[in-house]
């Protein structure tokens, strides 16, 4: 891609000295990546002026109280001991909602913006698959829409990194990093969205969505339409990330606030309550851990900024994935899951780690059913009848929702292309790759899926480190109590069909003509 190739980067500052005295405007910042990217942001580019964050009240929550509720998260520690204070000074609110026109700012703060702001990163996305067209296109559509309306008026505008996904154009295969033609005109469908009643949408969805899944994937494949037809008036990047993981090593390892991806598989696998998958275990899943992506969004703000924009310039885009670079079949995460699980049990674990992934409908919703759904409505009866709230059904319904919703994307198998975002990393500086180089090549993966397995203990479950021999001891009865539960349940079986008169017969008939013949 000429973008880069073309480039000399002898001449041009390093990436702290570039963002160094600028201003930031940050949507998406109360997010799991958003978090990470200002964390990163303040602790490798500490001499930035200032971040602007977009919050909107919510539930009764000023923006302001969110903000410090944001800075109360683990993914903080690191900024907090070694370079204390830089949050506070140099982090700000702007009160509104990136879903709203003119982004639910007041006057004062859009003004304030037009006047300082130097870089944007739009991070803010709906990223539930189920939401409805209008929800999902009021965040992903019209937001995208009204960062690009702000990004026309700022006056020194050097960067805005639109943030999409690898998966916004699933009808293809290989996904290379080009624009690819809108599946339908975004402000039509803005139009219908925000001019149609609930019930004739809902009709409608389904045709509107044509070759595309959901409409997470829909309305985020228009909103690179939004951007890319300013192509050569902004100075815009396209970056891509495929399935956002688990961090290798910043701000700490295995830093993780959700249950997306293999964590919510070690998780929900390490609890002894995920007993089957709908999946084809040899399907590559891609998976990007969200330090390496985050420093890509970097990067690419400091590739974009230090070229004076032209009217030529393309609008370069990145598919921020892993691509062939290292790679990970869905038999392997589950297995990998369970050893890990094994020398890293999780606590009060109601069974030993196990089940398996199958390409057979009829035999996934067999094992839901005996697996899933019975031991929990066994498990949820004897918490009332001990006087405790039931829950296990609840769980196991969210897991199979959420099968449901992830069932496109675990049965059918893509190819990213990572080319250009291979060579992001090649136009760093000597000075600057310790801080911001980026590999997927040389990741253990066994070690990595450890590292993920400790997160999701610490950050999600709330499990200190200090309980594992606790656990440990609790696995080893939960697998004494599977072999037990096991040889009982077989051994019913066998003596069942023993008692029958075929197999008796059968039995009869083998002993004779074992003794006739000897």
């Amino acid at each position: 891609m000429g973008f880069l190739e073309d480039r000399n980067f002898s001449d041009v500052p390093t990436i702290p000295e570039y963002y160094k005295g600028k201003t930031l405007f940050v949507t998406g910042g109360s997010g799991f990546m958003g978090k990470v990217l200002i964390e990163k942001l303040l602790y490798s580019c500490t001499e930035l002026d200032r971040i602007y964050l977009l919050l909107r009240n919510k539930k009764d929550v000023k923006s302001e109280d969110r903000l410090k509720a944001i800075y109360s998260s683990p993914c903080f520690e690191r900024l907090k001991k070694e370079k204390p204070g830089v949050f506070e000074s140099k982090v700000f609110v702007i009160a509104g909602d990136a879903s709203e026109i003119g982004l639910g700012m007041s006057e004062e703060d859009r003004a304030l913006l037009v006047n300082r702001v130097n870089i944007i990163f739009h991070v803010a996305a709906s990223v539930r698959f189920n939401d409805p067209l209008a929800v999902a296109a009021r965040l992903n559509l019209r937001g995208t829409k009204e960062i690009i309306d702000l990004a026309k008026d700022v006056r020194c505008l050097e960067a805005l990194i639109h943030v999409s996904t690898s998966y916004a154009n699933t009808n293809r295969d290989p996904i290379e990093e080009i624009m690819y033609p809108p599946h339908a005109d975004w402000r039509d469908t803005l139009m219908v969205c925000e001019g149609t009643d609930e019930h004739t949408l809902k009709v409608l969805t389904s045709k509107y969505l044509g070759e595309l899944p959901n409409t997470y994937t829909f309305t985020k494949q228009l909103a690179e339409h939004v951007v890319y037809e300013q192509k050569g008036k902004l100075p815009i990047v396209i970056i891509r990330p495929s399935i956002v993981i688990s961090s290798i090593k910043e701000p700490m390892p295995g830093w993780i606030e959700n249950f997306n991806g293999p964590v919510g598989i070690l998780v929900a696998s390490g609890k002894g309550i995920l007993r089957s998958l709908y999946s084809n275990p040899d399907l590559e899943a891609d998976y990007m851990p969200v330090d390496i992506a985050i420093k890509g969004f970097i990067v690419a703000g400091w590739i974009r900024g230090t070229k004076r924009l032209e009217s030529t310039d393309d609008i370069p885009v990145y598919n921020c994935c892993a691509g062939n670079l290292n790679k990970v079949t869905i038999g392997e995460v589950v297995n990998l899951g369970h050893e890990v699980v094994a020398s890293m049990p999780l606590n009060d674990a109601l069974w030993r780690a196990g089940g398996n992934v199958t390409t057979s409908k009829l035999k996934y919703y067999i094992e839901v059913f005996l697996l899933h759904l019975l031991p929990a409505l066994l498990v949820d009866l004897l918490l009332w009848i001990v006087g405790r709230q039931p829950m296990l059904v609840k769980i196991q319904r969210r897991i199979y929702i959420a099968n449901l919703a992830l069932r496109y994307y675990l049965t059918q198998q893509w190819t990213f292309s990572n080319d250009n975002f291979v060579k992001l990393r090649s136009s760093l500086k000597e000075e600057d790759k310790q801080n911001f180089y980026y590999e997927m090549e040389n990741i253990d993966k066994y070690e990595f899926f450890k590292v993920c397995c400790l997160g999701g203990r610490k950050y999600l479950l709330n499990e200190m480190d200090e309980d594992l021999p606790k656990a440990r001891a609790h696995y080893k009865r939960m697998i004494i109590l599977d072999i037990l539960v096991k040889c009982i349940f077989y051994g019913f079986i066998v003596w069942r069909l023993v008692q029958t008169s075929f197999v008796q017969d059968l039995i009869l008939s083998i002993c004779g003509i074992f003794f006739v013949s000897s």
